[in-house]
């Protein structure tokens, strides 16, 4: 009895895993995906896509059924990597240097957000759902990191992690220059020098 549970977990688990080649394909796609999203908006070929991925128009679409799906899948991409790496960096680095090296990855995903914001502007019924679920995993991300800096005294505790946010997005929203990027990293290092506890 205890062996048929045991195989029809394993059988559920192997059912829910996508195999390994599955994945790579999947990523292709949103690799290439977003890179196409970023020079031409949501007006893009999904065969010519498809063939620059190395798989199929069927692999694509068994993947991604519409073309919504797949620019709401290469957001949700985006917006993982962002919470991934806070947590990696919390792991691997020191609270006050971990929440400096997210804050300039965050950055780099405003750009991306600028550079497929065309694309998500064009799905269906808009992205509104889309970026109160991003927003979320966002506003996660910095909170444990500012958290873990004030319990190490790197970082005042009356800080609302959210404002630093809202600096980098500011920078972003008046980015009529192409050095804005760079702009946008120099803040990130007057933020965090600014949010250090007043001695």
């Amino acid at each position: 009895m205890i062996g048929r549970a045991e195989e029809a977990k394993a059988k559920a688990e192997k059912a829910r895993k996508p195999r390994a080649d599955a994945q790579r394909n999947r990523d292709s796609l949103l690799k290439v995906a977003k890179a196409a999203f970023t020079r031409g908006g949501a007006d893009i070929n999904l065969d010519d896509l498809a063939k620059e991925a190395g798989v199929g128009v069927g692999t694509l679409y068994r993947h991604f059924p519409t073309r919504d799906a797949l620019i709401e899948a290469v957001y949700r991409a985006e917006v993982k990597e962002l919470a991934d790496t806070a947590a990696r960096l919390s792991a691997a680095r020191p609270p006050l240097e971990a929440l400096r090296e997210w804050m300039k990855v965050f950055v780099d995903y405003i750009a991306a957000k600028h550079l497929i914001a065309p694309a998500l502007n064009s799905m269906v019924g808009g992205p509104s759902q889309l970026f109160a679920e991003s927003g979320a995993q966002i506003k996660a991300a910095i909170e444990s990191l500012v958290a873990r800096a004030v319990a190490s005294g790197d970082i005042r505790a009356d800080l609302d992690p959210f404002d630093l946010l809202r600096a980098l997005v500011g920078v972003a929203n008046v980015a009529a220059s192409p050095d804005w990027e760079a702009s946008a990293k120099r803040l990130v290092d007057i933020l965090v020098a600014g949010s250090r506890p007043v001695i």
